[in-house]
């Protein structure tokens, strides 16, 4: 949105398979949880690099402040950064430059040094003032916005490299709803809401399993993804149908207080219908 309020060209540049590769075994390690910030950054800027020719661009801009994270953004961190980028010569940060080495673009002229800044710091409102009378409105608040600073994503990640390894179908899914791990070779999310359970509609593929109630019953959606058997595919069925909503006295709910459940393939959207006794407490155990 602020590319196009301010009329700039939005180049998007998927470089996952890199970033896959770097999360297995970062330089300058991790901060509190998944999150490798500075080998992140100097691999966003090593990237975008290789994309100064194409696009006609002479030197890359950071919107980085220093001090404002205790990581990447000391001093120190900011070198680390540096290191990691193909041309630590042609990188401004122009909110932050006056307290920086002068760069390339300030040394030729490119840039004018004296209209830069020399912002620091945690507090954001320099920034937000400045937004403002660029007539930048709508941007992001400033906590958060990184899945891999976030606890709960973080422990789900390391349970997916400890079994799958960085897939990029299964990494995607690890945002979406409740997690279990039912085998080492078999997961299981359900959804939490309706955005959730459009998701993981959307994200079933290949081999994976759809579970959900029949159209009386409110419920969440089931994706099971992995190698399963008889009794893995009963698990989820249960774990599932705890989380329906119904009450004993409805009548989708046989008198064994059994609750019929629709399973779809991802590809072929084939049909069956089991019926389950949904799972007790004792399926926390099995959550990631």
């Amino acid at each position: 949105k602020a590319a196009a309020q301010l009329g700039i060209n939005l180049v998007e540049h998927d470089f996952t398979d890199e970033y896959f590769v770097m999360m297995k075994n970062p330089r300058y390690g991790f901060g509190g949880n998944m999150n490798p910030c500075i080998d992140c950054h100097g691999l966003m800027l090593r990237t975008a690099h290789g994309l100064l020719e194409k696009n006609e661009a002479s030197f890359l801009v950071t919107g980085e402040v220093l001090g404002e994270r205790p990581m990447s953004q000391t001093k120190g961190g900011l070198n680390a950064v540096l290191k990691l980028s193909a041309d630590r010569d042609l990188i401004l940060r122009p909110l932050s430059a006056k307290l920086l080495a002068p760069t390339k673009p300030e040394r030729k002229g490119w840039v004018d040094r004296d209209k830069l800044y020399d912002f620091s710091g945690r507090g954001r409102k320099r920034q937000e003032n400045l937004a403002k009378s660029f007539g930048i409105r709508d941007y992001p608040q400033p906590a958060g916005g990184c899945l891999l600073t976030e606890p709960n994503y973080s422990a789900r990640l390391k349970e997916l490299l400890k079994h799958e390894g960085l897939v990029k179908r299964d990494v995607e899914l690890l945002a979406a709803g409740r997690h279990f791990r039912l085998a080492p070779n078999l997961k299981l999310a359900v959804g939490r809401n309706k955005a959730d359970n459009e998701t993981l509609l959307k994200m079933a593929g290949e081999g994976d399993l759809i579970i959900r109630p029949d159209h009386q019953t409110k419920g969440p959606v089931g994706l099971l993804r992995g190698s399963y058997d008889e009794h893995g595919l009963d698990l989820a069925l249960q774990i599932v149908a705890r989380y329906c909503d119904v009450k004993i006295d409805k009548c989708d709910v046989k008198i064994d207080k059994k609750l019929a459940l629709n399973i779809y393939s991802g590809n072929n959207q084939a049909k069956t219908l089991e019926t389950v006794k949904p799972a007790e407490q004792e399926v926390n155990g099995y959550m990631i």
